[in-house]
């Protein structure tokens, strides 16, 4: 009770407001009531309620994994101008020539990513065997052309227009890296070997026949020459047989497999793989050896831990905020491979730990969005293709960035979205297109679609409908929502993609009317002949 004066000047006691709009005079200002939270922690739990809101609607996987691979795609290309300038300038007079010809990649990307988001899972699934075929047959092209040089100590590996030079193979005016194109195309064959074997995958022969023997060989023909794609093709396995559901003791014994084939790519350096010569230092080995035991950085000399060394001396120079875009010291021919493998060392220069932690947080929300597409379709094919990508990219992101900050040994695999290099943005774009095709498909997001559809033109110009995702059978238990006045419900449809992969409905499920309730049950009469009573 609290104390007040009326107009004759005695006093009267009043009841004091007992509501939350207001405070005693004793009260905290960050309090609302006794025992209630603080403002700032109301404030964060309205936040995480937004952000919840935000993440609940259904096209939210689509906003996010165009949003974070659209930022990322800006942010290489303003990396690769700003790494590129300077060598560029200097040997050709056009500080623009690597941004134009990345540019034109970029473009090329945008093509695939609109083609890919356009397919349906069953053009995918087609599309898996064809790919895969070819990918081969690239390998062996450039591995022969590759063996057949060394062979004869010839400087150029090249056979009339087809040219190999290491990872690279020159058709006429066309190049490509075969080894990036092989990951897209596993990523199809496997998803749709693994969807088709369903359950038994529990068998040793299933996976036998007809997985490892081409996964085998994708690693032999891609880690004679690039050891870090095929530690990225061994990751996207893993991602798909995880999200297969393997059991712990195939993932065990794959791992023993991984190491003994891993030991035997590194070995045959000395032979010539790769970028090695015959009876030369085996740089694979002295890469693990230098990351497992280093020397100090003023011992570093150009054969062994220079550009790890380098890129310490760019990251340190770049501190919290950076020395400022284009500002970089280390992309003036101190740093090699500043435009590709090594991009990140320029971007923490020039942007410092701010910008590092920019583009880990997009490469954070893509993962996490690939991930719940993964999570919320119903095509089997879907989820594991999804798992499958994010795995293949962040798997490579982690490499890259390992070995650029030194937590693991260098591989000369590029950064998704940030090196300079032609073939693996296109790719990358491509399977994010594939993604996005994905997160239109989720049921909620389908559903969402087909109420309220986009106008014609937008359907033709940026992506169909995806089909409506098939009806579960309503449980008995809610037959009080199926007596419901005025409520419409949708006629069930099948999803085509997921035809195989589903069961086909029971007898009564398939019986009902068009308003779901079911029919009335006709009693069986037991009179009559056997035969109308086995009817």
């Amino acid at each position: 009770m609290g104390e007040g004066h009326d107009r004759t000047g005695s006093t009267r006691e009043y009841p004091l407001r007992q509501s939350g709009g207001g405070r005693t005079p004793d009260q905290p200002a960050g309090a609302d009531g006794p025992g209630a939270a603080p403002r700032g922690l109301d404030a964060a739990a309205g936040g995480l309620a937004a952000l919840r809101g935000l993440l609940a609607r259904p096209l939210a996987s689509y906003y996010l994994l165009i949003s974070s691979a659209g930022l990322l795609l800006v942010i290489g290309l303003t990396m690769v101008f700003s790494a590129t300038s300077v060598k560029a300038y200097a040997e050709d007079g056009n500080a623009y020539a690597d941004l134009t010809k990345q540019a034109v990649f970029a473009v090329v990307g945008l093509v695939a990513f609109w083609a890919c988001q356009r397919l349906p899972a069953r053009t995918y699934r087609v599309l898996g065997r064809p790919l895969l075929g070819l990918s081969v047959v690239l390998l062996l092209i450039l591995n022969a052309l590759l063996a057949w040089a060394s062979l004869r100590d010839l400087k150029v590996a090249k056979i009339g227009p087809v040219e190999a030079n290491l990872l690279w193979l020159y058709i006429g005016p066309i190049q490509l890296q075969p080894s990036e194109l092989a990951k897209f195309a596993l990523v199809l064959w496997g998803a749709d070997v693994i969807a088709r074997k369903g359950a038994e995958l529990g068998w040793w022969r299933e996976l036998a026949t007809p997985l490892f023997p081409v996964v085998g060989l994708l690693f032999v023909l891609v880690g004679y020459n690039d050891l870090g794609t095929m530690l990225c093709l061994l990751a996207l396995v893993v991602g798909l047989l995880w999200a297969a559901g393997v059991r712990l003791r195939i993932f065990a014994a794959l791992s023993a497999l991984g190491l003994l084939g891993i030991s035997l790519l590194i070995a045959v350096a000395s032979l010539g793989a790769g970028s090695g010569d015959k009876d030369a230092e085996n740089y694979r080995l002295a890469r693990l050896t230098m990351f497992l035991n280093p020397p100090p950085p003023n011992e570093c000399n150009l054969d062994d831990c220079y550009q790890l060394a380098q890129a310490r001396y760019a990251i340190d120079n770049g501190g919290w905020f950076g020395v400022g875009l284009g500002k970089s010291s280390a992309k003036w021919d101190w740093l090699p491979a500043a435009d590709n493998d090594f991009i990140f060392a320029v971007l923490a220069e020039e942007l410092g730990v701010v910008g590092c932690t920019v583009v880990l947080a997009l490469f954070a929300v893509l993962a996490y969005t690939g991930l719940r597409i993964a999570r919320r379709v119903s095509d089997p094919f879907r989820r594991l293709a999804a798992a499958a990508v994010t795995t293949w990219l962040v798997s490579q992101t982690v490499i890259n960035i390992g070995g650029v900050v030194g937590l693991l040994p260098i591989t000369g695999l590029p950064l998704p979205f940030i090196s300079d290099g032609g073939s693996a943005l296109v790719v990358t774009m491509a399977a994010i297109g594939m993604l996005a095709s994905f997160a239109r498909a989720e049921p909620d997001a389908a559903r969402a679609l087909h109420a309220r559809p986009p106008a014609r033109w937008v359907r033709l110009l940026w992506a169909p409908l995806p089909p409506i995702p098939g009806r579960r059978t309503v449980p008995p238990s809610a037959a009080d929502d199926r007596a419901t006045p005025g409520r419409e419900r949708p006629t069930p449809t099948r999803d085509r993609s997921t035809a195989r992969d589903s069961s086909p409905p029971r007898d009564r499920a398939a019986a009902r009317r068009d308003d779901g309730v079911p029919p009335p049950r006709v009693p069986r009469s037991r009179s009559g002949p056997a035969s109308e009573r086995r009817r």
